[in-house]
């Protein structure tokens, strides 16, 4: 009980920040760069940014089919992947089909069998292996190392820097939703994430699912439902109250729904506000084996907006 109400007491998140300064770095200086008046450690949320500047990053505020052509990054991709890619600014997402090799999928599900059989992997929310990529050294060079990072690197038009990986065994069925309720960022729009199939994944599996074009909606932060929360308490259940107003905002604009049947080494590139999620895994005697990643942009101020938290950053 009192563990529960420490969770939803803000000036506890606080203290323990306090305590974080390397992981926030920086942070103090981005908030005065833009006028707040706020330490480091303090609780923060979009309503903190509100009546300031919303900045768009490049393929936000044009279109990637006229700025991408030309791009010395965008030139060494195959025919099939720039197709893809000059469809970002509309789809809000870029399919990038045999992007790994079948030997760099294979390195990285032994070193994620390892950590499993060895009880070093970093368990949490159930279904997921958090910063794998801090224990393997082939996750960390997909990550970091090769064309994925630069790629993404061109979409949002600013370096980028990791925040996580999340590596799952099986589907994850979490709900539609936009991560930028999770990992926000003020200006909107800087981050950008990736799927990476390390298996051949069909519909049994509990494949991704996501919504073309639904980058395009208002992004919908705390004060857009009701959270709950109120003075120095977060909300009793925002997550279940954020869930509940995506999908009536999928319903109400009919939008339609696209399933992703992935084969080993394919990649889902998506944008901040895209809606998307995880469908029933039906099939329990298969694996769906996959990995996430999720970058940052190093110039947006970083945050949690569910839980109204600065994100803590290597």
């Amino acid at each position: 009980m009192i563990k529960s109400w420490l969770r939803r007491f803000k000036p506890a998140y606080s203290a323990y920040n306090f305590f974080q300064k390397s992981g926030l770095k920086g942070l103090n200086e981005k908030y005065k760069s833009v006028g707040l008046n706020k330490k480091y450690y303090q609780s923060v949320s979009a309503k903190d940014f509100e009546g300031l500047p919303e900045k768009k990053n490049w393929l936000d505020e044009r279109n990637s089919k006229d700025l991408l052509p030309g791009d010395r990054i965008f030139e060494l991709f195959s025919e099939e992947h720039k197709t893809e890619l000059l469809n970002w600014s509309d789809n809000g997402y870029s399919i990038l089909k045999t992007f790994f090799s079948e030997d760099q999928i294979d390195r990285v599900n032994d070193d994620v069998t390892a950590l499993v059989e060895n009880k070093t992997a970093d368990w949490r929310y159930g279904r997921k292996i958090m910063f794998a990529h801090k224990q393997s050294e082939s996750i960390k060079d997909l990550a970091q190392n090769g064309p994925l990072k630069q790629v993404m690197q061109m979409l949002i038009g600013q370096e980028i820097q990791l925040f996580q990986s999340i590596n799952f065994l099986e589907g994850s069925e979490q709900k539609t939703h936009s991560d930028s309720i999770h990992m926000s960022t003020y200006p909107k729009g800087n981050l950008i994430a990736a799927w990476v199939a390390l298996e051949d994944i069909d519909s049994e599996q509990g494949p991704l699912h996501y919504y073309p074009g639904s980058h395009h909606l208002p992004y919908i932060m705390n004060e857009d439902y009701s959270h709950g929360g109120k003075g120095m308490l977060l909300g009793k259940r925002p997550y279940d109250f954020y869930e509940n107003k995506i999908e009536a905002i999928v319903t109400s604009k009919n939008l339609k729904k696209e399933v992703f049947r992935a084969k080993k080494g394919d990649v889902f590139i998506w944008h901040a506000n895209l809606l998307h999620g995880g469908e029933f895994h039906a099939n329990k005697d298969l694996s769906r084996k996959s990995m996430v990643f999720h970058y940052y942009s190093t110039e947006a101020i970083c945050y949690h907006e569910i839980t109204q938290r600065p994100a803590i950053l290597d």
